[in-house]
Formats: structure tokens, C-alpha cells, sequence
């Protein structure tokens, strides 16, 4: 009689958890944008940072690339006169545009979802500008307010605020601080830009509010919670990963205009320069991202999420519990070695 072969079991498929699916689903739509990095982003971005270390030149026989070590680097901080001057100013852009962008996105898009009739005409209002202002518009409103603003440097820098000299507030700010005021002139200058970049994050954190369950707001205003006390306590923590998003992605897109940030004009120059400047732009375009870098870096940690203090405490005790339950170990495993030592020596 043949023995009968037993059947295999099905095999289970392995349950995954729900951190685990939803990592999966953000992988599979990140996928279109890592395969396209891989084919077309990695290669330039491994050859610029070799770049950086070279000196190039365009002959006839084509680009000649010969290893300069950290040559162009010391070039770019210590010997030329403009990347210097460049890159303080894009870090005195930067912070204060970012800034304000995010709060005043942020303000109009609670103002917006607020609002019951109209929202669809008012929602697209702010956000036509952002399909409108094209490049060459956007171009040429930089370049005309960027003239104006070289001319009254040329002349005074206190001349920036004459403008508002009949502000009250503005006067008030000036006799404390003139430097602050010149860079609230400024930034009126600059108002139309700012309204520009605020068209996406207005968009995002409109669909942030809208993602935060009312039932939440109702049980706050039952135990007495003003709006005031809601916004603070409820909304802006319940929007803080919004904010992060809103927040990188605004330091990126104003750096990406030559006409705001001088760094980003120094690297087009230099790529156009065929005598050795394709060197130095890699170098310029290198410095630059580190620095952005940074600053995406301070935001991380400005938008980390901080645990209560019992919690920390929490935490600090079973760290300590566990360095001491890992000692008595070690101390039991020594002393089983020493009877084992005696046991040998002396028998048992």
C-alpha cells in the first residue's frame, strides 16, 4: 500500500499592520518620482558635486575637467567678491519671506474656510495669481521692483521707508529700530511677490482645516474653550504637519528665482561663463544647497513634535531600569563563571 503523500498546508500570507500598509501605499505613489530621479536626476547630481572639485574649460575638442581639490571652495569664500555678499543677503531673504509667507497663507486660509457663501469664488481669487503670474510676468514685476529697490540703495538705505514715513506705526518702528523698519519697507515692496508664493500654501492648509474632525471643535466649545484658546490648543497643533511641508516647500521655491535670491543669479552666470566657470557654478550650486539644507534642517526641529515631560520621565526610568537588569546580568554571568573556575580547581 502506498504511502499517501500529505498535503501541504496553505501557507498563511503574513498580516501586515496598518503602519505597514500605509507606509506600502506611500511608496508605490513616491515610486513615479524615485524611478525618474534614478534615471535623470542621479547621474548630475553625483557629477556636480565632482564638479565642484574641478577646473573646467571648453575647448575645441571639448570640456576639458582637471582635479583642482578644494580650490574653487576657498575661491568662493575667500576670493571672490560677490558670492560673499550673495549668499548673506539670500539668508536675509530667506528667513523673513518664509516667514511671512507661511503666516499670512495660514491666516488666509482659516479666514477662507471660515467663510459659508462665496468660498469657491473667493478660493480662486487667491489662488489666480499663482496661474496667471507666469514666468516671463513674474520676471518682469521682479525686475521693475528690483530697479526701484537697487536705486534707493544706491542713494540711501533709509530712503526705502519714505514711502510709509506717514504711517504711524511705521514711524513708531523707525525711531526704535531704523534697520527694522527698513525691513518692513522692504518687505511692503515686495508685497506682491509674497501674495504670489502664498497661493499653494493657502491651498494646502485648506484642506488641512478641512481634514480636522468638527466633532473635535464641539467638545472644546463644550468645555468652555473660546476660539481663541481652540486655534492655539486645537488647530495649529493638529496642522503642524502641514506647516512643515508648507514650510520646505517655500524655502525651495524662493530660492529658485534669480531676481530674489542673487546666489541662485551667481550659479546661472557662471554655468553661461565657458572659461573654468561650470567649476565654480557646481561649487556656488553645492554651498548653496548646504545652506538650504540647513535651514530645511531648523525647520524639522522647529516642527518636531515634543513629548509631554511625563512621558519623557517615563522613558528616562526605563532606560535606567534597563542599564540596571542588563548589570545584574553581567554581575550573575561573572559569578557563574567564578563556581565554574572553583568547581574545576577545588571539585565539586
Amino acid at each position: 500500500m502506498a504511502k499517501e503523500k500529505k498535503a501541504k498546508a496553505p501557507r498563511r500570507k503574513k498580516m501586515r499592520t496598518y503602519q505597514q500598509r500605509q507606509n506600502r501605499t506611500g511608496y508605490m505613489f513616491m515610486a513615479p518620482w524615485i524611478i525618474g530621479f534614478v534615471l535623470f536626476t542621479a547621474f548630475p547630481f553625483i557629477m556636480t558635486i565632482y564638479l565642484s572639485f574641478t577646473a573646467v574649460q571648453l575647448e575645441i575638442s571639448g570640456y576639458i575637467i582637471k582635479w583642482n581639490g578644494v580650490a574653487n571652495y576657498y575661491t568662493a569664500f575667500f576670493k571672490n567678491e560677490k558670492f560673499l555678499p550673495a549668499l548673506l543677503s539670500y539668508l536675509q531673504m530667506i528667513i523673513p519671506y518664509t516667514f511671512i509667507v507661511v503666516v499670512l497663507s495660514f491666516i488666509i486660509a482659516y479666514l477662507l474656510n471660515k467663510i459659508k457663501v462665496g468660498k469657491g469664488i473667493l478660493r480662486t481669487i487667491y489662488f489666480l495669481p499663482v496661474i496667471i503670474m507666469s514666468g516671463p510676468v513674474m520676471a518682469q514685476i521682479l525686475a521693475v521692483q528690483n530697479a526701484g529697490v537697487d536705486t534707493s540703495v544706491a542713494t540711501d538705505v533709509a530712503l526705502q521707508t519714505n514711502a510709509y514715513s506717514n504711517i504711524f506705526i511705521m514711524q513708531i518702528i523707525q525711531s526704535y529700530s531704523p534697520a527694522l523698519a527698513n525691513g518692513l519697507a522692504g518687505i511692503f515692496d515686495h508685497l506682491s511677490i509674497i501674495l504670489w508664493f502664498t497661493g499653494i500654501p493657502i491651498v494646502l492648509f485648506i484642506n488641512g482645516l478641512q481634514k480636522i474632525n468638527p466633532s473635535i471643535y464641539e467638545a472644546a466649545k463644550i468645555d468652555s474653550a473660546n476660539a481663541w484658546q481652540i486655534m492655539w490648543k486645537i488647530t495649529i497643533p493638529m496642522l503642524k504637519s502641514v506647516g512643515l511641508i508648507i514650510t520646505v516647500f517655500t524655502v525651495i521655491q524662493l530660492g529658485m528665482f534669480d531676481s530674489i535670491n542673487p546666489v541662485y543669479e551667481l550659479i546661472e552666470e557662471a554655468t553661461a561663463d565657458t572659461n573654468g566657470g561650470l567649476g565654480f557654478a557646481a561649487t556656488y550650486a553645492w554651498i548653496y544647497s548646504i545652506v538650504a539644507l540647513l535651514i530645511i534642517g531648523f525647520v524639522f526641529l522647529l516642527f518636531k513634535d515634543r513629548k509631554p515631560k511625563d512621558i519623557k520621565a517615563r522613558k528616562r526610568q526605563e532606560r535606567k531600569l534597563k542599564k540596571l537588569d542588563k548589570q545584574q546580568k553581567r554581575r550573575l554571568a561573572a559569578q557563574k563563571r567564578h563556581q565554574k573556575k572553583e568547581a574545576r580547581l577545588y571539585g565539586k
